[in-house]
């Protein structure tokens, strides 16, 4: 052992040096999988061909192929790329700190702060793995696995909080999906921000996640809303009713499958076989996969929207039409009307239409927002940051789908508050 040590760093000190073959190899490794990051953030890993890398690092695509074998290969890479990072990240603020309130939140902070880095050009482009269900099983189960290493650790700070005394009871693996998932889509809203609001993005996360959105003197609890969110009844005779119930059909079992295998794992055979009907039925109502994947981004936006303004002409206060909006659409991505479209596959749309349901979402946010605005103005909401809130609630909501892989789901209604009590509550004890 002690030999062992005497001897690392000299090897260390070899790896770092700028004559070291591995070491330049690793470099040029690193540009190539941050560039690849950047454009799959932006372009999506389907729409980028390994010419693309190429040509935004100068190199020739026979260069490429010494350093990744297929675009999988490299998305492949890309993607492990990120959860190295994610599990250093864990590494540095555990090294940092003991208190397991401070870990949950610097975790976080650190996340936006790499994304902040690689939009200034200090650090490399990290990509989110959004298209996953393109590479073989194999790479798929690895970084699945990866992913929830990555998942227990961050828990685990959760729960050793509540056992020090300085996180409030919840439930951690709501409560941790909730605070992971809102992040995201922190690469995409961060480049969208003006710069003046994403600088201190994550000192408006650790306030947000340390006091909540309820002021510490108000009295909180979760209500349940009796709400007619079923949508109309068949309507017998009616052709056009008819038409829009199976088009509806459609739309919930490609969502279901777009969500779990992507845009390129998901085949209009597999969606036809799942209603038990012919794929010329499918035809009759969609020209194509594409436009199938268009219209149920609308169909999702559709349902947002339509919870939102049954929540804004309720007589409820801005917090409680806030909590309203989170657990109805939690309710329904998890019930038999749900579930709704993943942003996951939104890189396969068309650049024009990608660019309008991105412009229909922040719409929506908006709406969010103004709820959040009115609640400032009037005491019952926290002074904390709209824009940033507004995002990382609509980041959890499209998220909450499939909750039942995660915990035990005996009412939907209670995992839904079980789900967004860290936003409303915080995680310091009260």
């Amino acid at each position: 052992m002690a030999r062992s040590e005497q001897t690392s760093p000299n090897r260390n000190s070899k790896a770092s040096s700028p004559f070291s073959r591995g070491a330049q190899h690793e470099a040029k490794r690193a540009a190539i999988l941050s560039r690849a990051a950047k454009l799959f953030n932006t372009k999506g890993a389907r729409s980028t061909t390994l010419a693309d890398v190429a040509n935004k690092l100068g190199l020739t695509k026979t260069s490429l192929y010494y350093y990744v074998r297929t675009k999988e290969d490299l998305i492949y890479q890309c993607y492990q790329s990120a959860l190295v990072r994610l599990h250093q990240s864990l590494d540095e603020v555990e090294a940092e700190t003991d208190d397991s309130l401070e870990r949950v939140l610097r975790a976080m902070e650190r996340h936006i702060e790499i994304s902040l880095d690689s939009l200034a050009g200090r650090g490399d482009y990290y990509a989110a793995p959004l298209e996953i269900a393109v590479l073989p099983i194999d790479h798929q189960d690895f970084l699945e696995q990866e992913y929830l290493r990555m998942f227990k650790r961050f828990r685990g700070y959760l729960r050793e909080g509540i056992d020090q005394g300085v996180i409030r009871e919840c439930h951690t693996t709501s409560t941790a999906r909730a605070l992971l998932t809102a992040l995201d889509w922190s690469f995409y809203w961060l480049y969208e921000m003006p710069e003046a609001e994403s600088k201190d993005a994550a000192i408006k996360i650790r306030k947000l996640f340390t006091e909540g959105l309820v002021p510490k003197t108000a009295a909180f609890e979760w209500k349940n809303r009796n709400t007619n969110s079923q949508g109309q009844a068949s309507q017998g005779f009616n052709r056009e009713a008819q038409n829009r119930i199976k088009q509806e059909a459609f739309l919930r079992a490609g969502t279901q499958h777009f969500n779990r295998k992507g845009f390129s794992g998901t085949s209009l055979d597999d969606i036809a076989e799942s209603l038990n009907v012919s794929k010329g039925a499918f035809y009759y109502h969609f020209a194509n996969k594409e436009a199938l994947l268009a219209q149920c981004y609308e169909f999702t936006l559709d349902q947002f929207e339509r919870i939102i303004s049954q929540v804004e002409q309720s007589d409820l206060a801005p917090i409680e039409k806030l909590c309203a909006v989170c657990t109805e659409i939690f309710e329904l991505q998890n019930s038999d009307r749900g579930p709704l479209i993943r942003y996951n596959t939104i890189t396969a749309l068309p650049p024009g239409l990608r660019r309008t349901v991105l412009t229909r979402t922040d719409e929506t946010h908006a709406r969010l927002g103004k709820m959040m605005t009115a609640g400032i103005s009037e005491g019952s909401i926290e002074h904390q940051s709209v824009l940033v809130t507004r995002q990382l609630l609509y980041s959890a909501t499209n998220a909450a789908v499939g909750i039942d892989q995660w915990r035990r789901l005996d009412d939907v209604t209670s995992a839904a508050h079980d789900f967004f009590d860290v936003f409303f509550l915080g995680l310091k004890p009260r």
